[in-house]
């Protein structure tokens, strides 16, 4: 039977540390789902006005609700659409005033015409927001032909000449088809915990079953060995 101890702890160790990997992450995944619950209801909550110093941190999809005049140029955000293609995001300024600040209008198709701005001022029900849109694979935004990759919210503001403050549309006072808001949501938020799960605890299961084949080879050995 000592021969089968080392093989057997060792199959064990390997097993528990797996099963444990796959506990983690069933944990992890209840933790990044109460954080989704929160975004969500954060993001839903009733819109109040700008405030006077957002910050991005602690303003991060906040709800407000702005009121004044779309400018004339309009930026084009290439973004793609599931069912739908590809198309723009279409970012406008928003001048309230005393202050300018940039307005993501929402998705237009490649190929149409984005509509002149609604004349006179109007209000947009939206959310405060710091894209994260750029990875080491993004080109650089290609400015002099209006393509743009990323919000790039600084290189958007200096461009309009705006604070580098993004509200994005979930609701308008105004018609502005055929472009579509593209609210802000939880989509881009990774939550991959689930299948890390499932792959430690698979992973767990074939350890399991090449430790006890182990362990039979060995027995079965032992037998032709006495034979």
């Amino acid at each position: 039977m000592a021969r089968y101890i080392v093989p057997l702890i060792f199959g064990i160790a390997g097993i528990a540390v797996l099963v444990g990997l796959g506990v983690w992450q069933m944990q992890r995944l209840a933790w990044k789902e109460g954080v989704l619950a929160d975004i969500e209801a954060r993001i839903a909550a009733d819109p109040v006005e700008l405030p006077a110093a957002p910050d991005p941190d602690g303003d991060r999809y906040l709800p407000v609700q702005v009121t004044g005049q779309v400018g004339d140029q309009a930026l084009r955000v290439l973004v793609s659409q599931k069912q739908v293609g590809a198309g723009y995001r279409v970012i406008s300024t928003l001048d309230m005033g005393e202050r300018r600040i940039l307005l993501d209008r929402g998705f237009i198709k490649v190929g149409r015409d984005i509509p002149d701005p609604p004349q006179g001022e109007v209000t947009v029900t939206g959310n405060l927001h710091w894209p994260d849109d750029r990875n080491s694979s993004t080109p650089d935004n290609d400015v002099a032909d209006n393509t743009w990759f990323a919000r790039d919210l600084d290189q958007m503001a200096g461009v309009l000449d705006t604070e580098p403050l993004l509200v994005v549309t979930r609701e308008t006072s105004f018609s502005d088809d055929p472009l579509t808001p593209l609210p802000v949501d939880t989509s881009h938020i990774a939550n991959d915990h689930l299948e890390y799960a499932i792959t430690w605890f698979s992973l767990a299961a074939v350890w399991a079953a090449m430790t006890g084949y182990f362990l039979w080879r060995m027995r079965q050995s032992a037998k032709g060995e006495g034979t």
